[in-house]
């Protein structure tokens, strides 16, 4: 089929003249019964007030069903899909991210003589230079912003600082040598008060080694440095091997990745360096072919492959004197590389999927509410402000239910990936995403396909050592119906049947880390290819869920025999390799105001015996459920995991705020969809960096100078990190005080067929819930408009009575659906003017960085 669509395609009846004439004025007759009652039905858009109440069946329906059709208005276009202005409680967003003209300016400002930091521009910078790595805003204490938000004006408008971080490969050995140091660069904007202090008081470590170090613009030089003075030398012999070869040309044959982390303690910089066919989905054909490496300190002389051969002359001996062995020979991989591809397989499509699937329409407009310029955003009694940043992405702030905060923050902390295998590569990597930056790994969204038709797009910028990278569409916004009613009843007393609608309000982001998408980079290095999807969804009873979702490319290993208990064959010699992922939320939620307690509420069996039971039919003694609730009062005791079987949960509580029922006001912590914590303790390769990880949840004292989990500094130093998230447990009470919760998702990731070419989000998924816990005095969703109650008639038969509050569905035909174009990202130079457009494969190379690793000659 060409062109359009053919409604009951091979369907012999329309094959003979007759036949078909007949099958058109049938064609033609229902046509007009459908268009007359999408237009009777238009009249119930805009109903008047005084409509409201108990109806009937419409006379309209007995008119259409008897034949007799009259069109008496037509159909109107439905409303642009553009959302109504939003009006936010302060005219500021004090979580916002630094404009490109304040990026600028700070860069220029670091760069002066002046400051005596003795900065090279980072597309001229050798490792053993000064330069910027990164440039980001530095949010505010919570009292200033509360103070602010409390009441809105200039004289409380808290001063903005910039967050920098400072490659320091010249400093003199007399000084210490190379170090990492973070600043502070404020107030902004730049002007004579403007200063930079360093910034030491969030972290649990003085200093942050050289050899912990980022990556981007020349530095990252460091790995295509090394593997280009010896894998020419070896080409002849991976031809043989793997039928493939490393040149520095960009037919490679042969791509690298490196494993992570690069450093226990900072120490020294040393990875495993891992060999892949350099095709499609590179991650799902590796060769078995490994070094070790050491790229430790800034002098390119002194890096040296230290594993599997000394030398790489000891490589050759063996291949030429027959001690090396071989490996089995890979016909998938030398025959056909397309099975990683996304590409359509060449088989017959299924019944009807020619024809384009149902997609929603807001047919009477969107009911949602943005400030693009403050990224605002409303929606049935909700109110939230959005930040973004390079380490995590999206987050929100000051999130507010029915005009009352609720959360301050609701912002993800880390991301980490523990591998294993019985190869090198598998066995030894763990990553943390928060160096390799999930925000600066967030790509433009894919309308129709990442996100609705319908929904709305708001921009993020970030910022990298060679510039700054803006996205138009790097959030989303749609309301939608989830086709199943967030409460109903069947019943037959007036007042009991009815239900009302469960819409939610979902805010999205996606992020491409290597070879995963998240459903929460250009110009870095990457680990493998998965993607994660963050979605925050919002819900007309105070319900929030936080669901993580994930896609992409497994990391694969080798298969063979040794490998079985590690993964999982995926092809003759490729397997999916078997690992955890756990990401870590800060939820700083305020009950009723600052002052808040951890409540565990749960439920054990018990054996009563009742005096009302007597001994002729069950017996006294009753076998059932109770209840107990306790206040965690000591954070040294709020590491926590859910209890057995669920039974009982936890939840934040002011003790000092009831409700009409004498309950404290509350909003629990729900576990959602694989509620996990990872499932390997005491390596080091994450031995203290991510501890958090350990558990389901954990609840801490607030405090500004543990504003996260974990650092970007963090993955290189798992033996002594910037960040050591035990060190927030100190013993203080968690009585009645500002408290955050530090809320865990993930899946162990058991590998199968059917994760190639790709995951899939369906089952790759999980999430946790934020629900009323006796907030209020009854369920709030039972306010909706959009709801049904429904009457038995008074003759037996006869349809029932409905009250449908006067929200009747809508009656228009919708916009047309632009032509689908994507353009990816826009990047702008260190001046802050818009850069040429990159090609493709320089996009790849800056996305895929450590992950696909090619030599530069």
């Amino acid at each position: 089929m060409q062109t359009g669509y053919e409604v009951l395609k091979g369907y012999e009846g329309y094959r003979s003249g007759s036949t078909r004439r007949t099958n058109c004025r049938k064609l033609l007759y229902s046509s007009l019964l459908i268009v007359g009652g999408l237009a009777c039905s238009s009249f119930y858009v805009f109903p008047r007030r005084n409509q409201v109440g108990f109806c009937n069946q419409s006379p309209q329906a007995e008119t259409i069903l008897h034949g007799s059709l009259t069109l008496q208005e037509p159909l109107q276009q439905c409303a642009a899909s553009k959302p109504r202005p939003a009006e936010p409680p302060a005219t500021v967003n004090l979580w916002a991210s630094l404009t490109i003209n304040e990026t600028v300016s700070v860069h220029e400002w670091l760069t002066q003589a002046s400051r005596g930091l003795n900065l090279t521009a980072a597309d001229r910078a050798s490792l053993s230079d000064n330069s910027i790595y990164h440039i980001e805003v530095y949010r505010p204490a919570k009292d200033d912003a509360l103070a602010y938000l409390t009441s809105p004006s200039e004289d409380k408008f808290p001063r903005r600082y910039s967050r920098v971080s400072l490659h320091l490969g010249g400093r003199p050995q007399a000084e210490g040598g190379p170090v990492i140091k973070d600043y502070l660069v404020g107030p902004l904007p730049i002007d004579g008060e403007t200063v930079i202090k360093e910034l030491t008081e969030i972290y649990h470590r003085e200093d942050i080694p050289f050899n912990a170090r980022g990556f981007g613009g020349i530095p990252f030089v460091e790995l295509p440095h090394l593997l280009a003075t010896y894998m020419p030398r070896i080409a002849r012999v991976t031809q043989d091997l793997f039928d493939g070869v490393a040149l520095g040309l960009d037919n490679d044959t042969l791509s690298a990745s490196a494993s992570g982390p690069y450093s226990f303690d900072g120490t020294f910089r040393r990875t495993w360096i891992a060999w892949r066919k350099n095709v499609a989905g590179p991650w799902l054909h590796p060769i078995n072919f490994f070094q070790y490496v050491d790229i430790s300190g800034t002098d390119p002389k002194q890096w040296k492959v230290l594993k599997i051969f000394a030398t790489i002359d000891d490589f050759l001996d063996a291949y030429h004197n027959g001690t090396l062995r071989r490996l089995p020979d890979r016909p998938d991989q030398r025959k056909d590389t397309a099975w990683s591809t996304r590409y359509r397989p060449d088989r017959a499509p299924r019944d009807l999927d020619h024809l384009p699937g149902p997609r929603q329409v807001s047919f009477a407009g969107l009911r949602f509410r943005v400030n693009r310029e403050l990224q605002y955003i409303s929606w049935m009694g909700w109110g939230m402000y959005l930040g973004f940043d390079r380490d995590m992405g999206l987050s929100l702030w000051d999130i507010r239910f029915m005009n009352e905060r609720l959360i301050y923050e609701l912002s993800p902390q880390e991301a980490m990936a523990q591998y294993a295998g019985n190869d090198p590569m598998q066995g030894g990597t763990a990553w943390l995403d928060r160096y390799f930056g999930l925000g600066f790994a967030v790509r433009d969204l894919l309308p129709g396909y990442d996100c609705p038709y319908e929904a709305v797009y708001l921009p993020a910028t970030t910022y990298t050592s060679l510039g700054m990278i803006a996205r138009e569409r790097a959030i989303c916004v749609f309301e939608h119906d989830t086709a199943r009613p967030i409460t109903r009843h069947t019943g037959w007393h007036e007042g009991e049947f009815g239900a009302v609608r469960g819409y939610v309000l979902t805010v999205r982001s996606i992020s491409t880390v290597g070879n995963y998408d998240y459903m929460f980079s250009d110009m870095l290095p990457r680990r493998l290819h998965y993607l994660p999807v963050f979605d925050y969804m919002f819900m007309t009873d105070g319900t929030i869920e936080v669901r993580v979702s994930a896609s992409g490319y497994l990391q694969g290993g080798f298969w063979e025999a040794k490998q079985a208990g590690y993964g999982t064959a995926i092809r003759d010699t490729t397997m999916g390799s078997l690992h955890d992922h756990v990401i870590n939320f800060k939820v700083d939620l305020d009950v009723g105001g600052l002052e808040n307690s951890l409540l565990y509420t749960h439920t054990h069996q018990e054996e009563i015996e009742q005096p009302w039971y007597d001994d002729d039919d069950w017996g006294k003694t009753v076998i059932q459920q109770k209840i107990t609730r306790e206040i965690i009062d000591n954070e040294d005791n709020a590491k926590l995991k859910y209890p057995v079987n669920f039974q009982g949960g936890y939840a934040f509580v002011n003790q000092d705020k009831k409700n009409k029922w004498d309950n404290a006001r509350g909003y629990a912590i729900h576990p959602g969809y694989s509620p996990i914590y990872n499932t390997v303790v005491g390596s080091k390769r994450i031995l203290n960096s991510a501890n958090w990880a350990r558990y389901n949840l954990a609840v801490s004292r607030r405090k500004d100078t543990e504003p996260s989990s974990s650092s970007m500094w963090n993955m290189n130093l798992p033996g002594k990190p910037v960040v050591d998230f035990h060190k927030f447990f100190d013993g203080e009470n968690i009585t009645q005080k500002d408290l955050v919760a530090w809320v865990n998702v993930g899946m162990h990731h058991i590998p199968q067929a059917e994760d190639a070419p790709n995951t899939r989000t369906n089952v790759a998924a999980s999430s946790f819930m934020l629900t009323p816990l006796n907030y209020f005095d009854s369920d709030i969703s039972i306010d909706s408009l959009n709801a049904i109650l429904l009457s038995s008639p008074t003759k037996p038969g006869d349809p029932y009575a409905y009250n449908d509050y006067g929200v009747r569905p809508a009656q228009c035909f919708p916009h047309e659906i632009p032509s689908f174009e994507y353009r990816g990202l826009k990047t702008y130079g260190l001046d802050g003017h818009a850069m040429s457009a990159a090609s493709a494969e320089q996009m790849r190379d800056a996305a895929e960085l450590f992950h696909r690793i090619k030599l530069k000659l």
